[in-house]
């Protein structure tokens, strides 16, 4: 559950800050190098372990300090050339100068520091779940920008440490179907008459083929529907026009659709699904692995969505209920529950940050429970897990900030933390998504694969 970009505060150097000669240690989660210096921690984005670089520090706080790298001095055999030309100014991605297996071994590395840090038990590390590099990205939101003084529309991502636009014409994350349209989407968008009232654009690729969804200020007016109808055709691209933040309004193409574990999900262009396919299959798979889920079986899946983990889960139990607080997604659960024809899987529309304990499904039983909560966690839920007592919990987790935390409850009440993997969902950035096992008393551990 994380978001290409995110506008940072800008960083300024402070004239006559020092410039230092340092060698980096490590990565911390975010991809930024880590040196020390005077017992202080500095984190250098742009150097890997090993290098030795000039670094002029930009902030200096008590325990750590923040620089920017000046010169590299040496280099790391595992440095790689970046393979997007907006690397280092556009914001989206932090580590396409690092080969995939430093990417992978620093972010499970971390992982398991902060569970250890936190919980006081250490996980073994296990293989990465993770797929293709590059390509990946099924899913991204494009800010529009008219210039009056250049005339021209500038589409692309917000910079690092800025709310600025990077004009972007290749974006080699993005899967290549997504990434052929950006400059014909951009031709196109520019000779609309509305152009000049563009807020941004979304692409999505379902199962079906891309859709994009554009958010416009003003009306539109005929001849601009027409020349998106016309772009649509070439382009085989399912079109949704967004005049607020509320509406959507399909203007020509199919519904959209992705399938996991064999199911097919329809989705509106607004709903959560998880970015990156492959990992969301291998990840699916391995819940249903570990939860061990028998045909007799009650399964809860709470933050449940539209039902990316309910209905494979359906499949298999004998009855799966879903929680979720966004109404929207809870009736995209139901209707691909009856398109699939899963009668056994419910749907609940409830805020599990309230008390959960006057919520219609607290009071029923349950063998397993599944969650996969966003970046806050699973506060408001965790104890009552514990009262519910199922056998197996598995934690999807896009935070292990808050999984740490919430990991705690469930040790304190006789749990053991069996298994923890990581999930490359976000390849060059500094998400670290990852998922666990949690086994009830003498329950028999899942045999690692």
């Amino acid at each position: 559950m994380a978001q290409f970009y995110s506008p940072k505060r800008r960083v300024t150097t402070r004239q006559n800050s020092p410039v230092l000669t340092l060698t980096v240690d490590n990565l911390d989660p975010f991809g930024q190098g880590v040196a020390h210096h005077n017992g202080k921690a500095i984190f250098v984005p742009g150097v890997l372990p090993g290098e030795q670089a000039e670094v002029q520090l930009t902030e200096e706080k008590n325990k750590f300090a923040k620089g920017r790298l000046k010169r590299l001095l040496s280099r790391s055999p595992q440095r790689v050339e970046p393979r997007c030309p907006h690397f280092g100014v556009c914001g989206g991605c932090q580590q396409q100068h690092a080969d995939e297996s430093l990417q992978q071994q620093s972010k499970a590395a971390a992982l398991v520091r902060m569970i250890a840090r936190e919980t006081g038990v250490t996980p073994q590390q296990e293989p990465v779940i993770a797929g293709p590099q590059y390509g990946y990205r099924r899913r991204a939101r494009l800010g529009l920008l008219w210039q009056p003084k250049q005339q021209r529309l500038v589409m692309g991502f917000r910079q690092a440490a800025s709310s600025d636009l990077v004009p972007v014409t290749q974006c080699p994350v993005l899967h290549p179907e997504l990434e052929q349209l950006l400059t014909p989407l951009r031709t196109c968008l520019s000779a609309l008459q509305v152009a000049r009232r563009l807020g941004h654009v979304e692409l999505v690729l379902a199962d079906n083929g891309p859709v994009l969804v554009l958010r416009h200020l003003d009306a539109l007016k005929e001849d601009d529907r027409q020349a998106l109808q016309a772009f649509a055709r070439t382009k085989n691209v399912t079109i949704y026009l967004a005049p607020d933040s509320d509406s959507l309004e399909k203007l020509c193409g199919e519904t959209p659709y992705y399938q996991v574990d064999g199911l097919r999900l329809d989705f509106s262009p607004r709903d959560f699904i998880q970015v990156n396919d492959h990992v969301n299959q291998q990840m699916v798979a391995q819940a249903l692995e570990w939860l061990s889920i028998q045909p007799n079986d009650r399964v809860l899946d709470l933050f449940c969505g539209m039902g990316n983990f309910t209905l494979p889960l359906a499949r298999r139990a004998a009855a799966v209920v879903g929680i979720e607080g966004v109404a929207t997604l809870v009736a995209n659960g139901q209707y691909n529950a009856h398109k699939n024809r899963l009668n056994n899987a419910s749907f609940f529309h409830e805020d599990l940050e309230e008390d959960v304990e006057q919520q219609p499904w607290a009071a029923q039983g349950f063998d397993k429970v599944m969650l996969d909560p966003a970046r806050a966690g699973a506060a408001g839920v965790m104890s009552h897990i514990v009262k519910l007592a199922p056998e197996r919990v598995v934690y999807v987790s896009c935070n292990p900030t808050t999984l740490a935390r919430d990991s705690k409850v469930l040790l304190s009440a006789g749990y053991r933390l069996a298994r923890v993997r990581m999930l490359d969902m976000f390849p060059h950035t500094g998400h670290l998504e990852s998922m666990a096992l949690f086994i009830n008393g003498s329950a028999p551990e899942v045999a690692a694969k």
